[in-house]
């Protein structure tokens, strides 16, 4: 359990004053945060306003009543609580992303209105785990590997994970050591989604000695290569729509992948395109053997055409559309699902 003195650690990068959103859900993990952000509060006597935040995402019955349970903690802490609800029809599909995306906004909606420096959110050392997990089958670079930060900069608010470092046991323990009541979520054990079956596999992998302490490290490590090698691509020209090979073939692959990756996303910047890690992999495969022969080369990559010429230039351009999508758009409409469809074949 988390004691008196762990406290300052958690909580230190906090601003001084001025108010933070707690996100508390009314899980285990939240409802700690939330208790543990007021201990630190009187501990301190610290002029910082927690405003708690609760958000129903209209998909269980069981969230008005959990909602509540939120509600009496934050009053008996004397934290004001706000109620949230994402309203609208749901999508039948990818249930777990926009139900985020619809979580995150309307947490930043209320940051806005309360003037909140800081969002904190309960994520915890076994989420850290899960999510280095996800992405390594995902096939993510160093930047996925990193998992999330403990604290992330955004244009309206800082998003703060003070917890990240503590294991769930710890905070069940300290809720019970405090007498804190707390809510199980059902979809937390469906194993329609990707996290609760990691969490069935974790004893597993533990005992192989991929524990959550360990997965933690690597994504600690991953965020030190990562902002070691962010700060090297500072140092070089930006995204201009010319690369040359021959400056090119001299630096270390992943500063060169990088580097076609920034190209491609700034060449359509009224569209940008976010290729595969993967994919762009692929291409420098490709353009080190073109290279390598002096051969010219074409490629297009979304809506980028990246080309290779006899000087060894490559450039970044927005790709020309194909005619038989130019043919059945009509200006101001969407693309229909059949183009969108034919697009995708064409480009793998």
């Amino acid at each position: 359990m988390l004691v008196e003195r762990d406290l300052a650690a958690l909580f230190a990068a906090l601003p001084k004053r001025g108010r933070v959103i707690l996100a508390i859900s009314g899980g285990a993990d939240s409802m700690a945060l939330l208790w543990l952000a007021a201990q630190w509060r009187d501990a301190t006597k610290s002029p910082v306003e927690f405003i708690a935040a609760t958000v129903d995402h209209g998909l269980r019955v069981e969230a008005k009543r959990e909602a509540k349970s939120v509600a009496a903690l934050a009053k008996s802490l004397r934290v004001p609580h706000r109620m949230l609800t994402w309203r609208g029809a749901k999508p039948k599909t990818g249930i777990e992303a926009k139900s985020r995306e619809a979580r995150y906004a309307l947490l930043g909606k209320l940051a806005k209105q309360e003037g909140a420096s800081h969002i904190i959110t309960a994520h915890t050392l076994d989420d850290q785990a899960e999510t280095v997990l996800m992405r390594l089958a995902a096939g993510s670079g160093p930047a996925g590997l990193g998992g999330m930060r403990a604290n992330e900069p955004t244009d309206d608010f800082t998003l703060s994970r003070p917890l990240l470092s503590v294991t769930k046991a710890r905070l069940i323990a300290t809720l019970q050591k405090a007498g804190i009541a707390w809510s199980e979520d059902p979809m937390n054990r469906d194993a329609t989604y990707a996290r609760p079956r990691l969490r069935a596999a974790a004893a597993a992998l533990a005992a192989e000695g991929m524990t959550a302490e360990r997965l933690g490290k690597l994504a600690e490590r991953q965020q030190r290569a990562e902002t070691a090698i962010a700060t090297l691509m500072q140092a070089l020209p930006g995204p201009c729509g010319v690369l040359d090979s021959k400056e090119l073939v001299i630096q270390p692959e992943e500063v060169a992948i990088r580097r076609l990756m920034a190209e491609i996303r700034a060449a359509c910047p009224a569209k940008p395109h976010r290729p595969r890690l993967e994919q762009v992999e692929e291409l420098w495969e490709v353009l080190q053997a073109a290279i390598r022969e002096r051969k010219r080369l074409r490629r297009t990559l979304g809506d980028v055409l990246i080309a290779l010429d006899a000087q060894g230039r490559i450039t970044f351009a927005p790709a020309p559309q194909r005619r038989s999508a130019a043919k059945a758009e009509k200006p101001g409409e969407k693309p229909g699902k059949k183009h969108i469809r034919r697009r995708a074949i064409h480009q793998k």
